[in-house]
């Protein structure tokens, strides 16, 4: 039990953040985030943040750590979670590991491949070069420079194509970096993922969409854009879409339909991500929307956490 961690993942909207709270409770411990947006301090509402009600009542860790012009990595997230773990550990506390960021997880669990830092100048030619000659270009490129690498990404992930073009480029071929990869922690990891039936994800994820407006996402991005326009947070999903409409690009209702698709083939991606991920505990929360009714069915399917509450 001294070397237990437990990971609560699954795609976005599937229902993590309440039911974290509880489980985090009755474990009598913390929770480590494993969310690649909400380490950003001022994004609140696009990242569907647990709210500061939420952030009393569990100490949390890994969140609004950064302003949004600041990077941060798979390799950064591993070693401040391992910290943090081996923290809660001497505390006799079994630490929560709660998010949909499936890179972060398959860090801490199987290992990562160490690959050069980041070449922000050779980011930035990169995208102009991806405005410039089209969408597909740089996707192309790198189908060209790194073909195993190529057929693991999606053509639209932009990012992640940057990503990889720069590992070749400056070093070697990203498909073998990622063959000499780290080893993972030494912990026992207990996997808990949550699913549920894809039409109603879909419909929770629309609704949420639509509550993120009422609640205030275009104020919050015309202020983050105020403060910083180029910082590379604000291409994530929900900001981008909003800052598409706020300069005339589309309107604010295509803005949100585009926000509320991309978000639902999100989801889709994450899915199959985490499908890759070995000895995860599924349970199917269709149909359950409260968070105790979650945690309940959590209990009643994974009998090792009962165990350790």
């Amino acid at each position: 039990m001294n070397n237990t961690v437990i990971i609560l993942l699954g795609p976005t909207a599937v229902g993590k953040t309440g039911v974290s709270i509880l489980l985090a409770k009755a474990l009598k411990t913390e929770i480590i985030s494993a969310d690649s947006m909400q380490i950003y301090r001022h994004m609140d509402i696009g990242t569907a943040k647990p709210s500061p009600t939420e952030l009393s009542e569990v100490p949390h860790h890994l969140i609004n750590i950064l302003s949004p012009d600041e990077s941060f990595s798979a390799g950064l997230f591993r070693d401040k979670a391992v910290k943090f773990i081996n923290e809660l550990h001497k505390k006799n506390k079994i630490p929560l590991i709660v998010g949909g960021t499936g890179l972060y997880i398959k860090t801490l669990t199987r290992g990562l491949f160490e690959g050069p830092s980041a070449d922000w100048k050779m980011r930035d030619e990169l995208m102009a070069a991806e405005h410039s000659c089209g969408k597909g270009h740089l996707y192309e490129y790198l189908k060209r420079l790194d073909p195993e690498a190529a057929k693991k990404i999606e053509p639209n992930d932009v990012r992640r194509i940057i990503r990889a073009i720069e590992v070749s480029l400056k070093d070697n071929r990203i498909s073998e970096f990622q063959k000499s990869a780290t080893t993972p922690e030494p912990y026992n990891f207990i996997k808990i993922g949550l699913t549920r039936e894809r039409k109603e994800l879909y419909r929770l994820i629309d609704e949420r969409v639509e509550k993120m407006m009422r609640d205030g996402l275009l104020e919050e991005t015309e202020r983050l854009f105020k403060l910083n326009p180029s910082a590379t947070a604000l291409q994530s999903l929900g900001y981008k879409e909003i800052g598409s409409s706020i300069a005339g690009e589309v309107s604010l209702d295509e803005a949100v339909e585009l926000i509320k698709r991309r978000t639902r083939n999100y989801a889709k991606r994450q899915m199959t991500w985490f499908r890759k991920e070995p000895d995860i505990n599924w349970v199917d929360v269709s149909g359950i929307t409260d968070a105790d009714g979650i945690l309940a069915k959590v209990l009643n399917e994974v009998e090792i956490i009962k165990k350790l509450i």
